[in-house]
């Protein structure tokens, strides 16, 4: 499981070449999108209906472990959505969830692409995009506000790392 901040568009490129094959835990909205959401529905995510909060996370749990048990990596955004570069959203627990009710690892990914891709901006700026990976945190051992707490504490504090 990948509890990666979501800043732009770049890590939904990058880590499906640092975790393939993966599923995404995404919003079912981006499915209606004209051809980005028909290629998207190809890649069998985790679309959910986020103002149906525990039906949500039942989903989540059930479609999850049905992935992990496939091979996949779920990758998921703890906050839920893109947050601007600099700005911390609330983490949520789906994802730290999945990892304790599975007993799969989580792994805290933590970048700094959006000082260069922001949030909703079409513009690209030239630099370099740092990428760094934590230490698996173990959903066997652990409990779930273990994990997300050790993940959120884990990837902002990398994050400001990143930024110097």
């Amino acid at each position: 499981i990948v509890l990666c901040k979501h800043q732009s568009a770049w890590e939904t490129m990058a880590l499906q070449l640092v975790f393939p094959p993966q599923v995404w835990v995404l919003k079912r909205e981006l499915l209606k999108l004209p051809f980005f959401g028909w290629a998207l529905a190809l890649t069998s995510p985790i679309a959910i209906d986020r103002s149906d909060g525990k039906g949500a996370m039942r989903q989540l749990l059930k479609q999850g472990k049905d992935r992990l048990a496939q091979g996949f990596c779920v990758v998921v955004f703890p906050e839920g959505t893109r947050v601007p570069y600099g700005q911390r959203g609330k983490y949520r627990m789906g994802g730290a969830l999945l990892a304790a009710s599975s007993g799969a690892l989580a792994v805290p990914v933590a970048h700094n692409a959006g000082r260069l891709w922001g949030r909703n901006a079409f513009s690209k700026h030239p630099g370099l995009i740092t990428m760094s990976i934590g230490r698996p945190l173990d959903g066997k051992t652990l409990k779930a506000d273990e994990i997300n707490a050790q993940a959120e504490a884990w990837i902002e504090n990398e994050i400001q790392q990143l930024a110097h």
